[in-house]
């Protein structure tokens, strides 16, 4: 029987990534917020703000078997939604992936975390993905798969945008020399989430480059396969010492097939149509 996906935030950046990767597979449903121009006439897609509520309805409307959050918004809000999707799993036996962070560990920094590492953040978003990945650990261990992403690139990211923006109009690019990252990239993370799909996964994932890299030298990089023209790095430094916001997979180790280095994102961010565009 194939599952029914539902993904909550399925217009926003990772989610419409991954229902265009889950599309041809699965029984596929999406939420979206405000984009009724570009959405508003899919058959599949159903307009949820999840600061209005009425969550309840949709699921018992769709009736997935899997719910996949890649939810934004107003904390309170998300948190009341996911103790909606708490009760429906435990009601349901429907299983929840949950989109977490590595700024679940940035009240460290010594070290790369692990999946088994006990999360510390000093941050609001990383309080708040706590909060709700402590939610779900309330459930059965095979109803919950906890997805943790680092910085995730890509020829389409938020991130490589931004950075094309500063190298064309020679504006400033904040890069951070004393951090250390992990990165993947919005593809690799779509199919990565299509085996744990698969492969009824669960528990905590990092789904994370195997290895790392200085955040600075990482842009530099990525800006020098794109353009010959250069944006105006602005260094920021947080600490003297260098500090790590890296995750490295561990223990849920996925197949080599479904792991990415560093090299594979910074290739994967700098598309040949994408040079040329910039190189003229």
């Amino acid at each position: 029987m194939t599952d029914r996906i539902l993904i909550l935030g399925a217009s926003g950046y990772l989610g419409n990534t991954l229902y265009k990767e889950l599309l041809s597979y699965f029984d596929v449903y999406g939420t979206y917020c405000n984009q009724v121009g570009v959405f508003g006439e899919n058959q599949v897609f159903f307009r949820y703000n999840v600061e209005g509520g009425g969550l309840d309805s949709l699921l018992a409307h769709i009736q997935p078997t899997v719910i996949i959050s890649a939810l934004k918004g107003d904390h309170r809000a998300q948190y009341r939604a996911h103790e909606t999707l708490v009760e429906y799993s435990l009601a349901t036996d429907a299983r929840i992936l949950f989109l977490s962070t590595v700024h679940v560990f940035d009240g460290k920094g010594e070290f790369p975390s692990y999946e088994n590492d006990k999360p510390a953040s000093n941050s609001d978003v990383g309080r708040f993905k706590i909060s709700i990945e402590k939610l779900l650990q309330t459930l059965p261990k095979k109803n919950y798969a906890i997805l943790r992403l680092p910085l995730v690139l890509g020829v389409n990211s938020p991130s490589v945008f931004q950075l094309k923006q500063a190298i064309k109009y020679h504006e400033h690019f904040e890069i951070f020399p004393n951090l250390i990252v992990s990165v993947t990239t919005a593809d690799k993370f779509a199919q990565q989430v299509h085996y744990i799909l698969n492969q009824r996964g669960h528990g905590i994932y990092h789904l994370a480059s195997k290895d790392i890299i200085h955040h600075d030298d990482l842009f530099k990089e990525i800006s020098e396969k794109i353009s010959d023209k250069k944006p105006i790095f602005k260094s920021a430094y947080s600490s003297n010492e260098d500090t790590y916001l890296a995750l490295l997979p561990k223990k849920n180790k996925l197949p080599k097939n479904y792991r990415i280095t560093v090299a594979e994102v910074i290739e994967d961010s700098t598309l040949k149509e994408e040079i040329i565009t910039l190189k003229k």
